[in-house]
């Protein structure tokens, strides 16, 4: 396909996003060029907005922004055997090498290759995208659209509830952020007992009673180990999530875990942060696990399941939609902190 489309790009290296007009895509062998029906905002793409220490030492512009998305396939590939013009997709945008040790050992999720579509390279936040066929997943049918276009974040929060055992567990969640707002979802429908949330914005508190929430707790007017001891026969949590990367959520999470619990972090702190190894970790004997994307492909069948079987409900998780002419509207609501997932259409 030839001609122009919309694209919402980082043009310099500053603040903001640019809408420009630039050549459609030309396709590899092995790509699809997919029309891109929704694309969702993600914690990434607000760093990116902002310019902040991260992107500053990440970023290379101009790049178009974007990693999540729900698309068509209007083209493909001499050489793409498994999909074709209709089909209906969203994809992994972790570009991997499939040489290295870790994507050779089962772990391409950490690919010491990896190429981010919509940070290294071109994303989603376009009329048109270049994906691999091998980074392709075809939405199961029955699927809400808006849900297709987040699963990305969506499988960040099933790849980091799902990496230890869940049944009958206790879970407290550090964090109501998108991600940390699903995973009340997943909590539950994996069995565990009780999940809790600890979320000062009282905005992401209602969102995480909406998605399911046993109990919220206020870090800002309550006393989180007490709340969860109180609530867990003084043991702690069996599982600590981490959700928020502030350095005080996740010594709350120390304080709050039970003996031999599993503490996984998803969330990324600013700067490096001290623990207190004798105390927080090695006598109670304390799991950590460091959680990096989803598991390619493990999560998605996963996060399929938990969407197909009606055991998960991502609605009250968008929150907002907007079209992609009013972007800056829609980039200061997710920098607000009262939002939910943002939807671009």
């Amino acid at each position: 396909m030839t001609g122009t489309m919309k694209a919402l790009r980082k043009m310099t290296k500053g603040p903001g996003l640019e809408m420009q007009t630039v050549a459609i895509p030309q396709i590899r062998s092995s790509e699809v060029l997919i029309r891109v029906i929704k694309r969702a905002i993600c914690g990434t793409d607000l760093h990116i907005y902002s310019w902040d220490p991260w992107s500053q030492n990440r970023l290379k512009p101009p790049v178009t922004a974007g990693h999540e998305f729900y698309g068509e396939i209007v083209e493909v590939g001499s050489d793409v055997r498994h999909y074709k013009v209709g089909d209906l997709v969203t994809a992994e945008m972790h570009v991997v090498c499939n040489q290295c040790f870790q994507c050779r050992t089962g772990n391409a999720h950490l690919c010491e290759h990896v190429v981010i579509l919509g940070v290294d390279g071109d994303g989603c936040f376009a009329d048109y995208l270049a994906v691999p066929e091998l980074n392709l997943w075809r939405v199961p049918a029955g699927i809400n659209p808006d849900w297709a276009a987040i699963y990305d974040p969506f499988g960040n929060a099933v790849h980091t509830v799902m990496a230890g055992p869940t049944v009958g567990k206790s879970v407290l969640i550090l964090g109501g952020g998108p991600i940390g707002l699903a995973a009340i979802a997943v909590a539950k429908a994996a069995g565990a007992s009780i999940v809790m949330l600890s979320e000062v914005q009282p905005y992401r508190q209602d969102l995480g009673r909406k998605m399911g929430a046993d109990r919220i707790i206020d870090a800002s007017k309550e006393d989180v180990p007490s709340v969860v001891r109180g609530l867990t026969q003084g043991q702690g949590a069996d599982v600590v999530l981490e959700m928020s990367g502030h350095p005080a959520a996740i010594a709350q999470g120390f304080r709050s875990i039970r003996k031999s619990g599993r503490f996984s972090l998803l969330g990324i702190p600013s700067k490096p942060i001290t623990l207190d190894f004798n105390n927080d970790i090695i006598f109670p004997g304390i799991t950590i696990q460091g959680i990096n994307g989803r598991r390619m492909f493990d999560t998605w069948f996963q996060m399929d399941a938990m969407l197909t079987s009606g055991k998960v409900n991502l609605d009250p998780l968008i929150t907002h939609r907007f079209p992609m002419d009013q972007f800056k509207t829609a980039f200061e609501t997710g920098l607000s902190g009262k939002a939910g997932k943002i939807l671009l259409e």
